[in-house]
């Protein structure tokens, strides 16, 4: 694997130099620079060119939020992981659509971090389980269920309706098919009709669009 140059932002100087500390013991990973806001991470994006971020969310001066979306129009390879608590849930979607890759809670055990930063690294997304199930709380709220209006101007099927509930839940493919007695390549098969039909790419942008169409 390639080396992961790695640019940690965080408004807490403790935080910023636990994190560094910990991830720098990994041979994967080389820390190139320690932000305490979000217009510092974009000035070391200029000077260092990382390849992941650790953005954190409540920052001064600029927030992750808004960090992101600048850091994504003028670097859209660099992959962005937001750290969050429970209480900043709402930002899921926001950081979402703008292009961030994941989400990880601050409570987080090291070991787990890691792992996470290596598979976004690689290629992948990354939703915990405990916040796709606060975001599931928010599409199943009254607000959101009031917008079902929108759901057939997609034409999903019921089945597709399932699977996409199941993609906002987190769940891999190989969870979705046990849970819907289907096999892998039949649920690989709806989630790509699920692509084409809400014109998106990936599973979190379906996620994003579900929730914000009021589609499950």
């Amino acid at each position: 694997m390639s080396i992961i140059k790695l640019l940690i932002a965080d408004d807490q100087e403790l935080i910023r130099e636990s994190l560094s500390i910990v991830l720098d013991m990994d041979d994967d990973i080389e820390i190139i620079g320690l932000a305490e806001n979000g217009a510092v991470a974009i000035e070391l994006c200029e000077q260092h060119k990382p390849n992941t971020i650790l953005m954190d969310i409540n920052m001064p001066v600029m927030d992750g939020i808004s960090a992101t979306k600048i850091i994504k129009q003028r670097w859209p390879d660099i992959k962005i992981i937001i750290l969050t608590t429970f209480q900043e849930v709402n930002h899921v979607i926001d950081s979402l659509t703008l292009g961030a890759e994941g989400y990880l809670l601050k409570a987080i055990h090291p070991k787990d971090l890691l792992a996470g930063i290596k598979l976004i690294h690689k290629g992948g997304t990354l939703l915990p389980q405990d916040l796709a199930k606060l975001l599931v709380q928010q599409i199943n709220s009254p607000e959101t269920q009031s917008l079902q209006g929108n759901k057939n101007q997609y034409d999903l099927t019921e089945r597709e309706e399932e699977v996409l509930k199941c993609i906002a839940q987190g769940l891999s493919n190989k969870l979705i098919a046990e849970r819907l007695f289907l096999s892998e390549g039949t649920v690989k098969n709806y989630i790509s009709s699920i692509y084409h039909k809400l014109d998106v790419k990936d599973r979190f942008q379906a996620a994003v669009k579900a929730q914000q169409e009021g589609l499950i």
